[in-house]
C-alpha cells in the first residue's frame, strides 16, 4: 500500500491517480473526507497523531505525509517557529522509539505544531520491517530544518535522501507555490525531478531539453483564448458562510489524552459576467432572481479596452497581486485572508479619459478557478459549504506537483497532459 498522512482532499491521491497507483489516505477533516469519498480515493477518517501505527507494518510500499501548515504559515501566528524546538525533541525521541508527545504537547504554544512530528512515529514503526521503500513530505518553506532532522534519521536508516525548496510554478503548475519537499528511497538515488518550466522560457539546447514559460492564470484558466470567450469570472463563491472547519490531523483527542503585468481582451469580447452578484453590484444591476430569467446578466463590454485583470491573493495590505498574464500567488484561505479577488485596473496606452472611468468592482474568486489553480480537475468533487471547501483548496498538494515528485519512485512517465484543467 501506499500510506498518506493528513491526506486532506486529494491533492497526492488525485495524483496517484493519474499514475495509475491507489493509496490510503488518513484524514481527520469531515468534509475533507467528504470531498475523497466523492472523488473515490480511500479514506479512513481518524485522528492521524492517535491511529496505530501496527497495521501498515509489513504491507506498506510508500509514506506520504502533508502535515497540516497551520501553525507555520505566513497567514497565521506562526507560533510553530515558537514550538520548533519541542518539535525537533519530539522527532529525535520517536525516531529512537520514545513517545514523548503528550508530555511536548503541554508545552506547545500552537497544539498543531507537533503534527510535523507525526511522519516519524509511522517510519520509526515501518523501519522495524525494512519499510517503506520510498518517503514524500511536504510542507511551507519554514519547516525546512525539520525536514533535514528528518533526512538525517533517514540516512542513518539506509535511504538516500534529498530535502529542499521547491516552486510549484517551475513544474507546470500556474502558482509560485514554494514548499519545502523531502524525498528518500531505499532503492535509488533521491533527487529532486527536473524542473519543466521557467519565469521565462529556455530554449532547448546541448544542455538540456529547454523549459517552457511559467503556466498563466489565463493559460489555466482557458481566458483569452482565440476559440473561446475571454472570462467569464463569478463573483460570490469565495470563502466566508460557515466556521472554519478543524485543521487537517486533528490533535483534539491527543490533548485530551510583483511586477504586475496586463492582460488585453479582443475587442468586443465579454469581459465580466456576474452569476452570482457581490457587494454593490445587486444594488446598480439588480440579481439574478429580479432581473428575470431572460435579462442577460450586465456586461462591461463597451469599456473593455479600458481594463487589465489582477488577481489579490488576500485583504491585506502586503497581499500579492498578479497579472492574469502570470501565474497566481500562492494561494492560501482562513479568516484572515478570506478575500481572494479579481481585481481590474487601466490598461497602459489606452485614452486619455481611461484614468478617469469607473472600474469594475472586485469579484471573489470562485472555488472552481481555485481549485483549477491548484491544478484540480475543474468538475473536482469538493464537499462543505464555501468556507470548508476554501480551505481545503488552500491546505491541498498541487496534485501536478504532487505528480512530477511521485513519479521516479513508481517508475512510470508523467504527461502534463493527464491533468486536465479548465474545460
Amino acid at each position: 500500500m501506499i500510506l498518506d498522512l493528513f491526506a486532506g482532499p486529494g491533492g497526492w491521491s488525485r495524483a496517484l491517480a493519474v499514475l495509475g497507483v491507489r493509496d490510503v489516505g488518513l484524514e481527520w477533516d469531515e468534509w475533507a473526507c467528504k470531498t475523497r469519498a466523492a472523488a473515490g480515493q480511500l479514506t479512513i477518517r481518524t485522528d492521524v497523531a492517535m491511529y496505530p501505527t501496527r497495521p501498515w507494518a509489513g504491507r506498506t510500499r510508500g509514506l506520504i505525509a502533508s502535515p497540516p501548515c497551520q501553525a507555520w504559515s505566513m497567514a497565521g501566528k506562526r507560533l510553530g517557529l515558537v514550538d520548533q524546538p519541542l518539535v525537533h525533541e519530539a522527532v529525535e525521541n520517536l525516531a529512537a522509539g520514545r513517545d514523548t508527545r503528550a508530555k511536548l504537547l503541554t508545552a506547545c504554544r500552537d497544539e498543531r505544531s507537533l503534527l510535523a512530528a507525526e511522519p516519524m512515529r509511522y517510519l520509526h514503526a515501518l523501519n522495524a520491517v525494512g519499510e517503506p521503500e520510498w518517503v514524500a513530505m511536504e510542507e511551507v518553506p519554514d519547516v525546512l530544518p525539520l525536514w533535514k532532522q528528518y533526512a538525517a534519521v533517514l540516512r542513518g536508516w539506509g535511504f538516500s535522501v534529498w530535502c529542499g525548496i521547491l516552486n510549484a510554478a517551475d513544474f507546470g503548475v500556474p502558482q509560485t507555490r514554494r514548499r519545502a519537499i523531502l524525498l528518500a528511497s531505499r532503492v535509488r538515488t533521491a533527487q529532486p525531478p527536473a524542473p519543466t518550466h521557467a519565469q521565462v522560457a529556455e530554449p532547448e539546447s546541448l544542455f538540456g531539453p529547454g523549459r517552457a514559460r511559467w503556466v498563466s492564470m489565463a493559460d489555466a484558466l482557458g481566458w483569452g483564448a482565440t476559440d473561446r470567450p475571454v472570462p467569464t469570472v463569478c463573483a460570490g463563491g469565495g470563502p466566508g458562510g460557515g466556521p472554519e472547519p478543524f485543521p487537517s490531523g486533528s490533535r483534539k483527542t491527543l490533548v485530551n489524552a510583483r511586477d504586475r503585468g496586463t492582460w488585453t481582451p479582443r475587442p468586443g469580447s465579454v469581459v465580466l459576467q456576474s452569476r452570482r452578484e457581490g457587494a454593490g453590484w445587486a444594488a446598480r444591476h439588480g440579481t439574478r432572481e429580479n432581473r428575470g430569467a431572460d435579462r442577460p446578466a450586465p456586461t462591461f463590454t463597451s469599456e473593455a479596452h479600458r481594463w487589465s485583470w489582477s488577481l489579490r491573493s488576500n485583504n491585506q495590505a502586503n497581499a500579492t497581486v498578479r497579472s492574469i498574464d502570470e501565474p497566481a500567488g500562492t494561494l492560501f484561505f482562513g479568516h484572515r485572508a478570506n478575500e481572494c479577488t479579481w481585481v481590474a485596473e487601466p490598461a497602459p496606452a489606452q485614452p486619455e479619459d481611461a484614468a478617469t472611468a469607473t472600474a469594475p468592482e472586485p469579484i471573489r474568486i470562485t472555488a472552481r478557478e481555485a481549485g483549477i489553480l491548484q491544478t484540480f480537475p475543474a468538475d473536482y468533487p469538493w464537499a462543505g459549504n464555501k468556507g470548508q471547501v476554501f480551505s481545503q483548496i488552500g491546505n491541498a498538494v498541487p496534485p501536478l506537483l504532487a505528480g512530477h515528485l511521485l513519479a521516479p519512485h513508481l517508475g512510470v512517465s508523467l504527461s502534463p497532459d493527464d491533468f486536465t484543467l479548465a474545460a
